[in-house]
């Protein structure tokens, strides 16, 4: 069988007003220039292959047919195969396909479409058959693509938008927070410390099976979010205890203990105003209300014990304590480092949830760097 075909249909034809490239695929060279002058003489630009590898390399050139007119039964490599590999390639598994065969049986339209094909033509062509159907595989391919675009535009949006969201939600949260913090301004960099504290505590136990379900990437982003807000509280503190130089008598210090529920009460009442729960004032919520619980449940202002102090609170507590501990301020020195690791150690079990205490230890140079790296000045 000849397999050749005229050298002016191995390339694209002439253009004419449509913008379209078909592909015609077919092994006669005779079916070539019939298929290819119709199409052309519609306006649209044609390229001819007359094998099935000839096809899958005109397949993915420049510039891409919008369209592919397959013959099915071509020596070697049929139809069906060359339809095959079209959907295996990314790069143009979307383009539509309409078989050409001489074979009207029903079966063999029924495994076209099986494969894939977006279309079936039966030999021999009519010519208006043939262009209509052209036409609205093109006008049908148009709207799938302008449907595509519109939707990754509207991703895109949409991925756009939640990134300003989240950035404004950040730098509203250490805006509340450093305005709390200029009531006590020895805190210094505390916020900032203790938010990437927390953060390098979350990523060494995010395995660890008590807190693997809780610490998944979205939480401990969560987390590290909500973390500034531990203190909030303190802006409902009265100066005179809050900025007190010396040790809080038992009725100061009953006040200074209410700091506690009065950022998780806060907190609350901006939930409620959002209409919907938000995952990250949860946490917030949760870290200003029991970050003072301890592990044995000596802490305030609940007094919850163990497993019942949710896993934010109990993490914020370390990670507040380190920092207070190597902290200066008006009352106290701050320790040193290997002191502060000595009192953290100590607390294990006691004050402290012991595997987020074995952490700490494990990881402690980890942490000096962070105290190092946002020293006060």
């Amino acid at each position: 069988m000849n397999t050749g075909y005229p050298p002016s249909l191995s390339e694209p034809l002439a253009v004419a007003t449509s913008t379209a490239t078909l592909l015609i695929v077919d092994d006669l060279p005779e079916n070539l220039a019939v298929l290819g002058g119709l199409l052309r003489d519609a306006g649209y630009r044609v390229r001819a292959a007359n094998s099935g590898p000839t096809a899958l390399r005109y397949a993915v050139q420049e510039p891409r047919p919008a369209l592919i007119l397959l013959d099915v039964m071509m020596p070697g490599m049929d139809g069906y195969e060359v339809l095959d590999r079209l959907r295996a390639d990314p790069a143009c598994r979307d383009t539509p396909v309409i078989f050409l065969t001489a074979r009207a049986d029903v079966t063999d339209e029924q495994n076209g479409l099986a494969h894939g094909a977006a279309d079936y033509i039966t030999k021999p062509y009519q010519p208006s058959i043939v262009l209509a159907r052209v036409k609205t595989q093109l006008a049908l391919k148009r709207a799938q693509d302008d449907l595509k675009d519109q939707n990754a535009f509207l991703e895109a949006e949409i991925a756009r938008r939640m990134t300003e969201n989240e950035r404004i939600q950040a730098v509203s949260i250490l805006a509340l927070a450093n305005l709390a913090e200029t009531r006590d301004p020895e805190t210094g960099n505390h916020i900032l410390r203790t938010q990437t504290y927390v953060r390098l505590l979350a990523q060494h136990l995010k395995h660890h099976p008590r807190f693997a379900a809780f610490l998944s990437g979205r939480n401990i982003e969560l987390l590290a979010r909500s973390a500034p807000l531990h203190d909030i509280g303190k802006v409902g503190i009265p100066d005179n205890i809050l900025l007190k130089p010396g040790s809080l008598n038992i009725d100061e210090w009953r006040i200074m203990k209410t700091h506690a529920k009065l950022g998780s009460d806060a907190i609350e009442r901006a939930e409620g105003a959002s209409g919907d729960p938000l995952p990250f004032l949860m946490l917030a919520k949760e870290i200003a209300h029991w970050h003072h619980e301890k592990w044995d449940g000596s802490g305030y202002p609940d007094g919850l014990k163990g497993e019942a102090i949710p896993p934010a609170a109990r993490l914020m507590a370390l990670a507040d304590v380190f920092d207070a501990l190597i902290s200066w301020r008006v009352y106290k020195k701050p320790l040193s480092f290997a002191e502060a690791r000595g009192v953290i150690a100590a607390g294990r079990g006691t004050h402290f949830d012991p595997d987020a205490t074995d952490a700490f230890l494990t990881h402690f140079d980890e942490f000096v760097a962070i105290a190092e790296r946002h020293a006060d000045n």
